[in-house]
């Protein structure tokens, strides 16, 4: 019996001693398991903050570009704006001096012949230059908008470009 109760004593330690092995080898593998779930972790998030950081730069990037084009734009738009002044206060001026030099030859007109034809003849040069002047003033007016505008087609042209490679 005294044998009996060794062996049982012997195969009681031996079956403890492979439980606790056992516990041992499991906690040091979920341990090795922990502590590479949590590397993994911190990769995928140091990943992510980088991805969102790099995002930003861009997003910032975009929005100083944008900025740019609409104050291109604008400059562009006032320079139209000040040739289209400036041409308008030139054919003003030369408009009313041919207005008074019209009307100092009517005055001096020595028959109502003469004054419907110097009036007549002024009535078409005034139409004539009002419609050369029209015209340049809608070309003036064609480049200035095209002008205005093509810092921001620009921009959206590249953005549009931009989030199609990203597609």
């Amino acid at each position: 019996m005294a044998d009996s109760a060794e062996t049982v004593k012997k195969t009681v330690e031996t079956a403890a001693n492979t439980v606790k092995a056992s516990a041992e080898k499991a906690q040091a593998t979920f341990q090795a398991n922990a502590e590479q779930a949590q590397a993994v972790g911190a990769k995928a998030f140091r990943e992510a903050a980088d991805k969102s950081a790099a995002g930003l730069a861009e997003l910032n990037a975009q929005g100083k570009q944008n900025l740019e084009a609409v104050v291109a734009s604008a400059a562009a738009a006032q320079k139209g704006v000040e040739a289209l002044s400036a041409q308008t206060v030139a054919f003003t001026k030369k408009s009313w001096e041919d207005g008074v030099a019209a009307a100092q030859s009517m005055s001096q007109a020595r028959s109502i012949q003469e004054l419907l034809e110097l009036q007549t003849t002024w009535a078409k040069s005034a139409t004539e230059a009002y419609l050369v002047e029209v015209t340049k003033a809608t070309d003036v007016l064609t480049a200035s908008v095209k002008n205005s505008f093509k810092p921001i087609n620009e921009r959206v042209t590249a953005s549009v470009e931009k989030f199609q490679a990203a597609r």
